[in-house]
This record gives C-alpha cells, sequence and structure tokens, in this order.
C-alpha cells in the first residue's frame, strides 16, 4: 500500500509499482486476471497514449467479411479530446479489448505482470472506440481502466461486441435533461425549457396536469424530451420572456386545443408526440392572430376565437390519426385556418 501527497491510501494496482514504459519494444502493467462464466480476462489500467497507439478497429463498412464495428464518429472523437483537454474530464468506463497475435501478450502470476508488444495492432477494440480515438487526438494524457481479453477468435469477438452493445441500456434522454441542473451544466435556454415543463408538471391549472412525465418516456405522457423539441421550434415566440409569462401564454392556448380535441372525443391525443409538436409549430400563426385582434392579450377566450374554428374544419380522419411527421398536421391545420377566408366576409377566423 501507499500514500499519496494528498493522504489518500492507494493500493498496488493503482501505483503500478512494476510498470515498465518501453522495455525493449514491450509495456508492462500491474493487471489481474478474473473470470467470468466462460470467459477470462485481464483488469488494469494504463496511460492514454500507450493506449491510442496499439488499438485498432474492424469497422463493417470497410471489411464486410471480418468487421463488425460502427463507422468512426470524428465529431464524436473530438469532443472527446476536448473535454479531456478541458482539464476536468473524467472518463472512468473501461475500453474493452482483445489482444491480437501482434501484442505476444504474456502474464506473470508471481507478480501479476501484463506485457505486451508496442505495436499499432496489438488490440482490437470491442467497446470504446471514439474514447480511444479521443485519447489520440488528445494533447493531454491520463490514466484509463482497460479489460483486455486473449485468445479470442473472431467469432468470440463478434459475439462479445453484441453482448456489451445489446445488453447494457444507455440512459434515457430524458433523465439526462432532467439532472442537468443538479450537475450545473444547463444553458439558459434548456432551464428555461425546465422551468416552463415544471410549471405544467406541477400548477394546479395546468392543462398537462398528470399528462407529463419528467425523467423517463411513458406512455400517454409528454416527456422532458417532446416537450423541448416542441419549445426550440417556438422559441423566437418568446424572446425575453420568463417561464411564467410563457406558461400563461401556452397555458391559454392548450386549454382551447384539449377543447378542440374533445368535440372529437380525442382529448387524450394531446399527449401523442406528433400531434403535441404539430400544435407547438402552428402556435406562432394562432398567436398572431389573436394579437391582431386582441393586442397583447392571449387569454383563453382569445385564443379560443381561433383554435375553435381550426378544429371544426379540420378533418376527423387526419386528427384520429397524426401519424410520424409533425409538419403534415401543421399544413392541415394550415388549411383549415385558410378555409375561412372570403372575399366578401374577410377573413372568418
Amino acid at each position: 500500500m501507499a500514500t499519496d501527497p494528498n493522504g489518500t491510501t492507494q493500493s498496488d494496482d493503482a501505483i503500478d509499482p512494476v510498470e515498465e514504459e518501453n522495455v525493449s519494444g514491450r509495456a508492462s502493467f500491474t493487471a489481474s486476471l478474473l473470470t467470468q462464466g466462460r470467459h477470462r480476462f485481464y483488469t488494469l489500467s494504463m496511460p492514454s497514449d500507450v493506449l491510442a497507439n496499439t488499438c485498432v478497429v474492424e469497422p463493417r463498412n470497410e471489411d464486410p467479411e471480418e468487421g463488425f464495428q460502427r463507422a468512426l464518429d470524428e465529431k464524436r472523437a473530438r469532443d472527446i479530446a476536448n473535454y479531456i483537454d478541458a482539464g476536468m474530464g473524467t472518463i472512468p468506463t473501461s475500453i474493452v479489448l482483445s489482444a491480437q497475435p501482434a501484442a505476444n501478450l504474456q502474464y506473470k502470476r508471481t507478480n501479476r505482470t501484463l506485457s505486451f508488444e508496442l505495436n499499432q495492432r496489438a488490440f482490437l477494440i470491442l467497446d470504446g472506440q471514439h474514447r480511444v480515438f479521443g485519447f489520440r487526438l488528445a494533447k493531454t494524457s491520463l490514466r484509463v481502466p482497460v479489460v483486455i481479453y486473449n485468445g479470442l477468435n473472431r467469432m468470440e469477438e463478434a459475439r462479445l461486441f453484441m453482448d456489451i452493445n445489446t445488453k447494457q441500456r444507455p440512459v434515457p434522454n430524458e433523465l439526462i435533461l432532467d439532472i442537468k441542473r443538479l450537475a450545473d451544466t444547463e444553458s439558459d435556454a434548456e432551464a428555461l425549457m425546465r422551468d416552463v415543463f415544471d410549471l405544467f408538471d406541477k400548477n394546479a391549472d395546468s392543462p398537462l396536469l398528470g399528462l407529463m412525465s419528467a425523467s423517463e418516456r411513458r406512455k400517454g405522457r409528454i416527456s422532458r424530451v417532446t416537450f423541448n423539441g416542441a419549445m426550440k421550434a417556438i422559441s423566437d415566440s418568446f424572446s425575453g420572456a420568463s417561464a411564467e409569462q410563457i406558461y400563461d401564454v401556452l397555458s391559454a392556448y392548450l386549454i382551447c386545443c384539449k377543447s378542440g380535441l374533445r368535440e372529437y372525443s380525442m382529448e387524450d391525443l394531446i399527449v401523442n408526440p406528433t400531434m403535441f409538436k404539430a400544435l407547438m409549430l402552428i402556435f406562432p400563426t394562432i398567436a398572431e392572430r389573436v394579437n391582431d385582434r386582441h393586442p397583447s392579450s392571449f387569454t383563453v377566450a382569445h385564443f379560443d376565437e381561433i383554435v375553435s374554428p381550426m378544429f371544426q374544419r379540420s378533418k376527423r380522419a387526419e386528427l384520429s390519426n397524426p401519424g410520424k411527421s409533425p409538419s403534415l398536421l401543421v399544413d392541415s391545420f394550415r388549411k383549415a385556418l385558410r378555409s375561412g377566408f372570403t372575399i366578401g366576409g374577410g377573413n372568418a377566423v
């Protein structure tokens, strides 16, 4: 055991007492040999620059016979590099590798030392290719946890790749958005949308009370991802407005929308993602007409003068089956708004 300058006790694994960098073209690191099911693998840590210079991938699009990795997203790798170079980044998830013949992997049980050739094709990446290429692009080197399998054939490597990428479930985007304030990573726009969402979620007079889901996607609920996506499309309509002001206007509008859907016994469709996004997309057009008639007075009664006729002129079939394209439904709403115009009588709505 050893103590670092901050007084923290570290295990021998953490300080790698037997580490040798580039001895006769080889590198050695302290490692542990583990067994899970029928597989055995080594766990260790190594400098990111060593890792970056000894790993390869076999993308499927470049090698249809033997490859199984996705194509590299260079922007994602660059984002990781920038995150590392910013100085505050931490990437604790292990890189999973398969040792190739070029590695000439050797393990000494007596001192738990794993050594390998410093060869550009020493390891095949099973999981973490964007992190590894991010390490390669980064100016900063850091210590990285690594898992190394040895003696796998290509079929076994492909099966492990499938297991790693199908058995794990990514964190839902809804949860990421929900905890951004806790992590202090929200932009001003995200903070505003969060506040508006929370008002719809919690206010007793909200037309969406009981119909929101903050941290996960749930059937019959408007998720934070759906809500934010719809709000981004109309953000210009609320330039400089507070969360409370946005809530007051949109609440009045959505009350009328629910009423319009209720006439067709379709009130539950307000939570349909396509319907909700379409209603938000048509909102600026409707709000402009309300403002023309009643400047800066966005009440339920004033919205209803425009929204109610729009729903009355909409086709039941198009409302009942919103489909996947909000833009098509918006086109239908626009036609319904225009259908009230006559030369002799002016614009009925």
